[in-house]
């Protein structure tokens, strides 16, 4: 506590629910919190170096964030405030709102927090603000590495948005087409073999047909098929309308380096690299290849344990599955075409089918890799022109 910072109003307050006192004030240098975020509420754990502890439930939204605020800074009395809470759907505005009011705040990683039965099998949110606060306690007070993510800025968040709605809304229009296609299949209507298997255009006019007058599918397979196709229309024009956003994005200063770099790499277009690009944010974080792989979850998990051998598992999968889709689909673009790329891949695969999976997944690891040392050397350039300047 701080010699001469504390007032007569002080001496008696309500904070949290409860009435402190003035020696409630003695030694809470700093203060820690671990915070459960959820839709509609928020719940604190809340804790001093000298072990006392209190718990505080807040409405999640503006209102209950500035009241928590202030009733933190009342315990504080000037101390540092160390925040902490997991990343999850509803972004960084509790993150933002931390640190604008001089708060230590960490978004944490779900996936990099331990978890044991007894945590899952009995699972509430006071207990997930006590696990989140020890892991606080145990960084401010013990410098243990905190699990926490990197929070990008506003204008890499704002261009995540577009282009992960561009992303998404491809996923959406595959599955239609996997509808109309399942649609016909059970109806027993093939398509001729000049359609070919593929969204052709031939296939588009056989479709067409379909919809003037036939009754093969009944009245409610034609209803399902009309409603199908207007739907897959629809989504197409919206594609049209984020790929323009796109591309008028992507010659903004801060982008044109990199993806001048990128989109130079075989099997890589405009939507490959501004995805990698906005989700990586800022390459310089990453120090190594390995931690590119960890990143967008390539690498295999492994389990070294007790006497165990070193046994290697499936990818992690951790990071964004939107950038390894599009690894994916790059990858394909690259091996069926001649060339380095190919000539990796069938080395990697050998004349083994089951080891396709591992090369495609090992070709998709060392794609990431290119792509984050060409875009790290055009961020880097860009950033030495503007120091200049």
């Amino acid at each position: 506590m701080k010699v001469g910072a504390e007032s007569s109003s002080l001496r008696s307050t309500n904070i949290f629910g409860r009435n402190f006192k003035q020696e409630d004030w003695l030694m809470q240098n700093p203060i820690m919190v671990g915070l459960d975020l959820h839709t509609e509420t928020m719940t604190l754990s809340v804790a001093t170096r000298a072990g006392r502890k209190w718990n505080g439930v807040y409405p999640a939204n503006q209102a209950g964030r500035k009241k928590m605020f202030q009733e933190l800074k009342k315990v504080a009395l000037g101390d540092e405030i160390h925040l902490a809470y997991e990343a999850s759907g509803l972004g960084f505005k509790l993150y933002d709102e931390a640190v604008e009011r001089g708060i230590h705040c960490y978004v944490l990683a779900p996936t990099k927090i331990e978890k044991s039965v007894s945590d899952l099998k009995a699972k509430t949110d006071a207990r997930d603000a006590e696990k989140l606060l020890e892991i606080v306690r145990g960084h401010v007070l013990a410098g243990n590495k905190m699990p926490s993510i990197w929070v990008p800025d506003q204008e890499t968040r704002d261009d995540r948005e577009l282009l992960r709605a561009r992303v998404d809304l491809s996923d959406e229009t595959v599955r239609t087409k996997v509808k109309i296609r399942s649609l016909l299949k059970r109806h027993d209507i093939r398509p001729p073999k000049s359609a070919g298997t593929s969204w052709t255009q031939d296939l588009r006019i056989f479709l067409e047909k379909q919809t003037e007058g036939r009754r093969r599918l009944g009245s409610g397979g034609q209803e399902a098929l009309d409603v199908l196709l207007e739907r897959l229309k629809e989504l197409e024009k919206e594609k049209a309308r984020l790929d323009k956003a796109i591309k008028k994005l992507s010659k903004a200063q801060r982008h044109q380096g990199p993806l001048k770099e990128m989109t130079k790499i075989k099997g890589v277009g405009l939507l490959t690299a501004m995805v990698v690009l906005t989700e990586l944010g800022d390459f310089s974080r990453f120090s190594n290849r390995q931690q590119i792989g960890r990143y967008i979850g390539l690498v295999p998990k492994t389990d070294e344990t007790g006497e165990a051998n070193d046994r290697k598992g499936h990818i992690t999968h951790q990071g964004s599955s939107r950038v390894r889709k599009l690894l994916c689909q790059a990858v394909w673009t690259q091996v069926r075409l001649p060339g380095a790329e190919r000539e990796a891949y069938e080395r990697i695969g050998g004349r083994n089918p089951r080891h396709k999976k591992v090369a495609v997944v090992a070709m998709m690891r060392r794609l990431a890799i290119r792509l984050w040392h060409v875009g790290l050397d055009a961020q880097l350039k860009e950033k030495a022109k503007l120091q200049v300047a």
